[in-house]
């Protein structure tokens, strides 16, 4: 699906048609037609949360919603031909009738040998292509992370441990950031772009990064899917991510060339030091990161960091006011407690959502939860593991936002509309356990047989329970209950056997004197 919202922050952002058609692998037509539509429909950026990419297609293009009946070719999977005409005795005819066939089993039209063979070679003169690409300055930052990793040793035991390099290059002037990291996930990820902007002291237009899954979760020729928390630094940064075209280095030539340097200019001068902490290496780092960009270039004026100060600097975008806050994503299904857990505490959402999945945002100190894009609960993040969850009493059920007002003032007074031995049960039951709460649990079981017997039934029960018993229960009462209304049963079936028709008689019309046929 087209990247409606993504088209229309680039757009607010100044960007052209042209680039916003690279960054988003749409179609110059598609763009033009979504802002058109969009300035009709006085639609702008920012939208809400909820403002989805299927609800703005509907609304930008109502039209589209209905089904279009057309007949299309077989589109035939190039690469794989190209693999097999590699194989002996191979050839393009051969390809061509199993392509057919496959078109026939899926119901649609195929191309004649004749497209089949142009559309091969275009696809496959393409292939080969080589693209030289001059950068503007301050437009693109290529990220990706390093190959090799440098040894972080512990303090106590001298075991090695593996550090990961991170590096961001602007292509303009080669001026390059390198961090060192104990993992590649996205929180780091994250992190190290953040600090990459600090250093060079503003934002590019572009960023180019590899199809890592912490960065992209979807590549294909038609869609391309960012990670969310990617997608939503680069909102904040106000920046295009642009991914390269899968196995496809010579998109981010640059940055594969500045992580080579980094292996001679940085790793190699600090093979022999012995790190026990990362912040040590990237101290370390930094200081051989400095003798890098200010080494002079070898065939041309100047060194990395004179280019950047003097010709690149002032073409960067400004940092954003507030720091980006880096988020974590996760998906859960709600449980019949109606929470969700951060992997250390749990926290409430409504309780309607039992049994669904939803998104969750992990930030530092917030934690909020999403179903189908609108945010449904927002809590306060703790920063120890506690063992009772954070439940708001709007997210609970009827039932349990009623057992969450209880109190010892109220069960009193219920009882003593009932009658003195009930009364007496409550007491007991308030005063038997160390706290008064701890006695809700049976006085709310109480009122609930009180609900469903009535209240001269539970007081008659409470009267015999205290006789019989000192120690009243729930349970107990509850039994005396159930008998009275068996009783109540078995005297209301006598009755109708002495007082009904038919063929059955009671007792009475045995007794002596009683009347014979």
């Amino acid at each position: 699906m087209v990247d409606y919202r993504e088209i229309l922050r680039l757009h607010s952002l100044g960007n052209s048609n042209r680039q916003i058609s690279e960054a988003t692998r749409s179609s110059h037509h598609t763009i033009t037609d979504v802002i058109n539509a969009a300035e009709e429909k006085n639609i702008v950026w920012p939208l809400n949360e909820d403002m989805t990419n299927r609800k703005l297609r509907g609304i930008l293009f109502p039209e589209k919603l209905q089904k279009r009946q057309s007949a299309e070719y077989f589109e035939p999977d190039y690469g794989y031909i190209h693999k097999e005409l590699a194989r002996p005795g191979v050839t393009l005819s051969t390809l061509w009738n199993e392509y057919c066939t496959q078109a026939n089993l899926a119901g649609t039209k195929p191309y004649m040998t004749t497209q089949f063979r142009d559309n091969y070679r275009k696809w496959a003169l393409i292939k080969n292509a080589t693209m030289r690409i001059k950068h503007k300055p301050g437009d693109v930052m290529e990220v990706d992370w390093a190959g090799n990793t440098i040894p972080i040793y512990d303090v106590d035991t001298g075991d090695e441990d593996k550090a990961y390099l991170f590096v961001a290059v602007l292509p303009f002037s080669g001026y390059a950031y390198v961090e060192a990291c104990f993992n590649m996930k996205s929180e780091n990820w994250i992190l190290c772009h953040m600090h990459a902007y600090e250093y060079f002291g503003g934002v590019t237009r572009l960023l180019v990064p590899d199809n890592l899954k912490t960065g992209v979760t979807k590549h294909t020729q038609n869609e391309i899917a960012l990670n969310k928390s990617y997608q939503e630094m680069a909102e904040h940064y106000g920046t295009a991510i642009i991914p390269t075209r899968v196995k496809a280095p010579k998109d981010k030539a640059n940055v594969e060339s500045t992580v080579k340097l980094t292996y001679t200019r940085i790793l190699a001068p600090l093979r022999n030091r012995k790190f026990f902490s990362i912040k040590e290496a990237n101290d370390a780092i930094k200081e051989q990161l400095k003798i890098m960009n200010s080494t002079p270039f070898q065939k041309r004026e100047g060194t990395r960091e004179s280019v950047f100060l003097t010709e690149e600097k002032g073409f960067l975008r400004p940092l954003p006011i507030s720091q980006f806050e880096p988020a974590i994503w996760l998906k859960a299904t709600v449980g019949t407690d109606y929470l969700v857990s951060d992997g250390k505490n749990k926290y409430s959402v409504p309780f309607d959502l039992i049994g669904e999945e939803v998104q969750v945002r992990l930030t530092k100190n917030n934690i909020d939860v999403y179903f189908k894009g609108t945010i449904v609960a927002s809590h306060i993040r703790r920063t120890r593991v506690q063992r009772d969850p954070i439940i708001f009493e709007e997210h609970m059920t009827p039932e349990h936002r009623k057992y969450l007002r209880y109190n010892a003032d109220d069960f009193r007074m219920w009882a003593k509309n009932i009658g003195p031995n009930t009364e007496k049960v409550i007491e007991y039951f308030l005063a038997k356990e160390q706290e008064p709460e701890q006695g809700y649990r049976s006085c709310a079981s109480l009122s609930r047989l009180g609900d469903r017997y009535g209240a001269i039934k539970l007081e008659n029960a409470c009267t015999r329970m205290l006789n019989i018993s000192s120690n009243p229960s729930v349970r107990n009462i509850s039994s005396l209950l159930k008998n009275y209304v068996e009783s109540d049963e078995l005297k209301s079936s006598d009755v109708r056997k002495e007082t009904g028709g038919g063929i059955t008689r009671g007792a009475s019309a045995f007794a002596i004197g009683g009347s014979k046929r």
